[in-house]
């Protein structure tokens, strides 16, 4: 499990307004934490989101969609299904812009 892979993770259950069903999420976690404990952060992925500042737009096997910052969640490795892919280093940029906005300033 390495930071900005993109994998596919079994999110349910969820409750109310939470991102639901397998969809592909993007690791933010750390290196050092993925390797040390039994849990990961994740970005989850949609094609149905809007345009807002914590939302990443992307193109992903043929598919526009967002990175749903504003959603970011930790979950169990065991609800890890399959490894997708990987952010290009431009995307990675962004993901760390709006993180550090949204949590550091």
């Amino acid at each position: 499990m390495e930071q900005y892979t993109i994998c596919l993770v079994n999110l349910d259950p969820a409750i109310g307004r939470e991102i639901r069903k397998t969809r592909p999420c993007v690791i933010i976690s750390p290196d050092e934490m993925n390797r040390n404990i039994a849990t990961v952060i994740i970005a989850p992925m949609t094609t149905k989101a809007h345009t807002f500042p914590t939302r990443v737009p992307l193109t992903f096997r043929s598919k526009n969609g967002w990175i749903v910052l504003d959603q970011i969640r930790t979950v169990d490795k065991r609800r890890i299904v399959r490894k997708l892919g990987r952010l290009n280093s431009n995307k990675i940029l962004e993901v760390k812009n709006i993180l550090s906005e949204m949590l550091v300033e």
